[in-house]
């Protein structure tokens, strides 16, 4: 089958041919219909030599959907043909967080050399995708995978930060989103999904601002030196109940500080390598400074239902395997608007 694989240390990826797996006891094997290009595979084939401990090669993708193709043993409740999403942050089931569905903060998940997939384990950019366990499957029943796949993280990963800060977003209350890129997008329209705050958007690119309103932002702003003391003046000096960083460089994390209101929150979301003090001095009186990670099973169960019910949406640009390379060199650039999806049958 084909694949795209990281190979070499500081290289692009490459699509190349490896043999079809197939599924040991408890695993199935999907014909995948679709995976999607995040920037944290950026990060990844960013990373130096002495940093990087994802494995090579590392075939990528950990945005995935597929139709189940086959069966290892003992596999039961999934069958052949049926379309699905994949659940991305693999545990090891048997932990607290594991038995409530927190997968993405499971303790148990690095010591015994359980990875998700495109991080790790072989990754959803290949005509084929071995999943471990049923239960990191979750029906999609009707909804177009290819409009959909995104959501497995750039869906679940926003609604998971969302989700923690809604005491914080009551009527008349401010919420800020620092990236109006491939999460978000998203994260904009589940704001507007789920509560009765402003939102206010920031980003450098004035296209990505352009999408921002048009996914139901009530502010767009330029993510610049101007920006703190637009949000200070937009709530009358009182500041945002929650920021939502999905940049997490050093400047948009000065920005949250400045902008969070007294018993706020700043959820820093993105992985752009900066690092917020707080405390007195720093953050405001009772703000509290959060760093989420992916989200649970059972959210992105609701994520999808969102979807279902055309609540969100993610703007998608289509590639063909041979194209992902292109894609992520795109993707890095900042030239994608929303999100970046591969199509191994196009």
């Amino acid at each position: 089958m084909r694949a795209v694989q990281y190979r070499t240390i500081g290289a692009e990826p490459e699509v190349v041919e490896i043999p079809t797996p197939e599924p040991g006891p408890g695993q199935i094997r999907l014909r995948v219909t679709a995976a999607g290009l995040c920037h944290s595979d950026s990060f990844v084939m960013s990373l130096p030599e002495q940093q990087y401990a994802y494995g090579l090669p590392l075939t990528l993708g950990h945005e995935g959907a597929g139709v189940v193709d086959r069966l290892g043993d003992g596999v039961t409740v999934v069958t052949v043909g049926e379309p699905v999403a994949v659940y991305g942050p693999w545990g090891c089931g048997r932990c607290h967080a594991c038995a409530r569905g927190a997968e993405n903060y499971c303790v148990n998940a690095a010591a015994l050399g359980i990875a998700p997939p495109g991080l790790g384990a072989p990754g959803a950019l290949a005509e084929h995708l071995i999943v471990d366990d049923v239960r990191h499957l979750v029906p999609l029943g009707d909804l177009d995978p290819v409009a959909t796949v995104s959501l497995t993280d750039a869906g679940l990963t926003p609604y998971h930060s969302i989700v923690s800060a809604l005491p914080r977003l009551w009527p008349g209350s401010t919420a800020v989103v620092i990236g109006a890129g491939g999460l978000g997008h998203v994260g904009i329209q589940i704001l507007r999904a789920l509560s009765a705050a402003t939102v206010i958007a920031l980003d450098i690119s004035e296209a990505k601002l352009t999408l921002a309103t048009e996914v139901g932002a009530h502010q767009a702003l330029r993510s610049d030196e101007s920006a703190v003391a637009a949000i200070r003046s937009l709530t009358r000096g009182v500041g945002a109940q929650v920021v939502f960083d999905f940049v997490g460089a050093p400047p948009t994390l000065e920005i949250a500080r400045q902008s969070v209101a007294a018993g706020g929150a700043i959820e820093i979301v993105g992985i752009g390598g900066g690092l917020l003090a707080t405390g007195f001095f720093s953050t405001p009186f009772g703000a509290s400074v959060r760093a989420p990670y992916w989200g649970t099973r059972t959210e992105l169960m609701e994520v999808l239902d969102l979807a279902r019910v055309g609540a969100i949406h993610v703007e998608t640009e289509v590639y063909g395997l041979d194209e992902a390379p292109a894609a992520y060199r795109k993707l890095h650039d900042g030239a994608v608007r929303g999100r970046a999806v591969v199509v191994p049958s196009a």
